[in-house]
């Protein structure tokens, strides 16, 4: 069976990982998972994640990330799914909870979080956001 959203299948099993107290979760890799990832972690919202075989594919295993026993992610949702994407400039960007949440946004200038896209100027595909 294909996968039609292998980035909203990753979210799903963090937010599942999280729910389940699981110390870290693995997923199929690729470069946008990683480039996302990468986001995350740089926002505190994961400890960090490594590359990991699995059988002849590689996977992702991700370190989640708990504060006072509640996890660090308390809401993810996919934003700009396949069947609709959503584009943004840098000046409409969404603020997710005032400020205290991020958007995750593919840019021309690589995968940021809200915040570094509006300070480099440019918009893009909206990806995910996290709070």
């Amino acid at each position: 069976m294909a996968l039609t959203d292998p980035l909203g299948d990753m979210l799903t099993r963090i937010r599942n990982g999280q729910r389940a107290k699981k110390d870290s979760v693995l997923s199929p890799a690729s470069k946008l998972r990683a480039r996302v990832l990468d986001v995350l972690q740089r926002e505190g919202y994961i400890r960090g994640y490594s590359e990991e075989a699995l059988g002849a594919h590689k996977g992702l295993r991700i370190e989640l990330k708990y504060f006072e026993g509640q996890p660090a992610i308390q809401h993810v949702a996919r934003v700009s799914k396949p069947g609709r994407r959503v584009y943004s400039g840098s000046t409409e960007l969404p603020v997710v909870r005032n400020g205290l949440g991020i958007t995750i946004v593919s840019t021309p200038k690589g995968v940021l979080s809200d915040a570094e896209a509006r300070a480099q100027n440019v918009g893009g595909e909206i990806l995910a956001e996290v709070f």
